[in-house]
């Protein structure tokens, strides 16, 4: 893994595997009640459905020692797994189709469930951090470093947010965008970067003593505009 910077690496939990399991067993019992769906006859017998649902469990707990800063999380671990993976990963793949489950949607339930992700170069990890410009006299009263990507059919570069879908084919890869934040809240183009440490590099130079995070997970970033708003 690459990632902006570097970070300790947490084991898998097996009461976090555990509670994930149990979380999207429930769901999907729930939900095939709901829908009159036999999951017996989708995964050709209980035991291959059990033995999806704990691979699924599985790879999301071990992305999650990979790309979830912890020290974030206001909840325990397991709790939260127990509480909320269920309904979210049912909320992207029908409880017949835990075999389609990859690491695209260990992402999208993390960005679902509003985890800490680390800001990763090879995640398309939603950023939009603002700080204050410490320049006197200066035309901005902030810098805005915020992911974007552009159209594939016209070009038109967009905001990448929370609201998103990573994955998207419409979409090229994020990037970073630079912005100066006026009096009147308006925002101007400065320049755009491939990775956010290049974009920080250039705020940085721009504005000395500005204070970006230097490595601003998912959730902190949104977090931190919510409360200006």
């Amino acid at each position: 893994m690459t990632t902006e910077t570097e970070s300790a690496t947490v084991l898998p939990d097996p009461a976090a595997v555990f509670a994930s399991a149990l979380a999207l067993w429930q769901a999907c019992q729930k939900r095939a009640g709901e829908e009159k769906l036999n999951l017996s006859e989708c995964y050709n017998g209980m035991d291959e459905f059990m033995r999806k649902l704990m691979r699924v469990a599985n790879q999301f707990e071990s992305w999650a020692s990979l790309h979830i800063n912890f020290d974030e999380l206001n909840d325990v671990w397991p709790y939260l797994l127990e509480d909320k993976f269920g309904e979210t990963c049912l909320a992207i793949l029908s409880p017949g189709a835990l075999a389609q489950f990859d690491e695209s949607d260990c992402l999208r339930v993390a960005m679902s469930l509003h985890l800490p992700v680390i800001l990763d170069d090879k995640l398309p990890v939603p950023i939009d951090v603002t700080a204050f410009n410490p320049v006197s006299g200066s035309l901005f009263r902030e810098f805005r470093i915020q992911t974007v990507r552009d159209s594939i059919e016209d070009g038109d570069s967009n905001p990448y947010s929370v609201d998103d879908e990573p994955f998207d084919d419409e979409f090229g890869r994020p990037y970073f965008g630079l912005y100066g934040v006026g009096d009147d809240g308006k925002l101007e183009h400065i320049a755009d970067r491939r990775t956010y440490t290049e974009a920080l590099s250039l705020a940085e130079k721009l504005a000395p003593g500005v204070t970006f995070p230097i490595a601003p997970t998912f959730t902190n970033s949104q977090a931190a505009n919510m409360a200006k708003d």
